[in-house]
């Protein structure tokens, strides 16, 4: 989709930027004439306007928002990306850990929500967010029972805010990226990587591509009467996945 210069000068924070998925993000941003905050733990290799914040404490949380408001007065897209996925039973894991994902997978983006909503209300920007979420908000996987709940929350929590700021013209929706094996935290075997791709409707990852257009669409005037709703972007999984014990049928 060729969203012209509709993106020129915009200016976009984009958090955990320095992941694969954050990198695209970014790329696709900045490709499209945008200005992007970038901002991840480390700053390395990130783009000119990168901001270091540990985005479990208030101190990381404010630093940012600091930043952004010194710079740009008020952003005109937040894309909360940054997120934890462990892989634990819920048996085995300390609390600790668990307030830690939910430290960054809900009550982070909620601070930054908040924040920046303030900063565009107070600039009368008519901004944007793109939360990215995840097929696991609305199914449980075993060993990943605190992500799919920080998930389910992150949708409700933006369905919220799109509530509450729609009155000053201010967008919120979520992103469901699908399977991407290159994406994962842990090395996956071969096997398994064929077997979830064998359940995909279209059988396909969702790339780079994939988000990054679709994080312009939702942030573009494209999507302008669209708020409090989730985008999935991986290949009909979302729909329903295939039965691999029986063969497909044969077009007529």
């Amino acid at each position: 989709m060729d969203f012209g210069d509709e993106f020129k000068g915009k200016r976009v924070v984009i958090t955990g930027a320095a992941g694969i998925m954050g990198r695209a993000l970014v790329h696709h941003f900045r490709q499209a004439g945008a200005e992007v905050c970038s901002t991840d733990t480390a700053t390395d290799g990130l783009s000119d306007f990168a901001v270091a914040a540990d985005l479990t404490s208030d101190a990381g949380l404010q630093h940012l928002m600091d930043a952004v408001k010194d710079k740009w007065g008020a952003p005109d897209v937040v894309v909360n990306n940054a997120a934890l996925y462990p892989s634990s039973f819920l048996l085995d894991m300390e609390i600790a850990d668990w307030d830690r994902i939910m430290g960054v997978n809900v009550r982070a983006p909620f601070v930054l929500m908040r924040g920046f909503a303030l900063q565009m209300i107070a600039a009368g920007v008519r901004g944007n967010f793109v939360n990215i979420s995840s097929g696991a908000a609305r199914k449980m996987r075993r060993t990943a029972v605190t992500y799919c709940m920080s998930k389910t929350a992150l949708d409700r929590m933006t369905k919220g805010f799109a509530l509450e700021l729609a009155e000053y013209g201010i967008r919120a929706n979520c992103l469901e990226p699908g399977f991407a094996s290159g994406s994962a935290v842990s090395t996956l075997t071969q096997e398994h990587i064929d077997r979830v791709m064998a359940a995909i409707p279209l059988g396909t990852e969702t790339g780079a591509e994939d988000v990054g257009q679709a994080a312009l669409y939702l942030a573009s005037s494209a999507a302008k009467n669209i708020t409090g709703t989730s985008l999935a972007v991986d290949g009909g999984n979302s729909a329903g996945t295939m039965d691999v014990y029986q063969a497909k049928k044969s077009a007529l």
